[in-house]
């Protein structure tokens, strides 16, 4: 067991930078995509026809077009128009991009899951449709909707995987690129170490979604 770990073993600081790597990727496109989905699931409520076309094509757009196709878009299709930055940049916007239109969905099921009466009340006492949604009826939403949020956040973490094909540089997808195909190593078991480290990302956020789910689950 241990010489067949030992591409793992041999190269665990390499590892662990590709992890603390892959994490900083994770962490940057979850803030991203909460903000932007929460965005977007404004602008598909939203009284304004503008703003209700804009969120519904984007959401269509976005979620029926595979994450590679929008990966592609940005790594090679915004340079030809001369919008050029480093694949970081790059890898983490399309991931952000991506993944609002599900996190839209997810906020816009826990939106409309939230009584109409609280809306027809805020409104009553004089707030605009802004200070309802962000006052009222958001906070009710986010709790009805922490599990299809969490699930389309795991789901994005095992993306990033996809992301760091593209060429980010540094994280577990190019350990595994580094080590067996510049350094020899066989792939089987790097890939097993890549697993390992991204099992420790989405294992703990499982449990936390879990646990935060539950609390809300007891408060109500």
């Amino acid at each position: 067991m241990l010489d067949f770990m030992a591409p793992v073993l041999d190269n665990t600081g390499l590892f662990v930078k590709g992890f603390w790597r892959s994490l900083g990727i994770i962490a940057w496109a979850t803030v991203g995509s909460l903000l932007l989905g929460t965005f977007i699931a404004a602008c598909r409520v939203s009284p304004i026809a503008p703003l209700r076309a804009f969120g519904s094509a984007y959401v269509t757009i976005v979620r029926n077009s595979p994450l590679t196709v929008v990966l592609f878009f940005f790594a090679f299709g915004l340079p030809e128009i001369g919008i050029n930055r480093s694949f970081y940049v790059f890898g983490v916007s399309a991931l952000v991009i991506y993944t609002a239109a599900f996190v839209c969905e997810a906020l816009r099921s826990g939106i409309n899951s939230v009584s109409a009466g609280q809306s027809e009340a805020s409104r009553a006492i004089g707030l605009t449709f802004s200070q309802s949604l962000g006052s009222v009826v958001l906070p009710q939403a986010f709790r009805s909707s922490i599990p299809p949020v969490g699930s389309v956040l795991i789901a994005m973490f095992k993306n990033s995987a996809v992301v760091g094909a593209f060429g980010i540089g540094g994280d577990l997808f190019s350990v595994y690129r580094s080590l067996s195909s510049a350094q020899g190593y066989p792939p089987f078991p790097v890939l097993v170490g890549v697993a390992i480290g991204y099992l420790c990302i989405t294992i703990p956020a499982g449990i936390a979604l879990a646990y935060a789910e539950k609390k809300v689950a007891i408060a109500r």
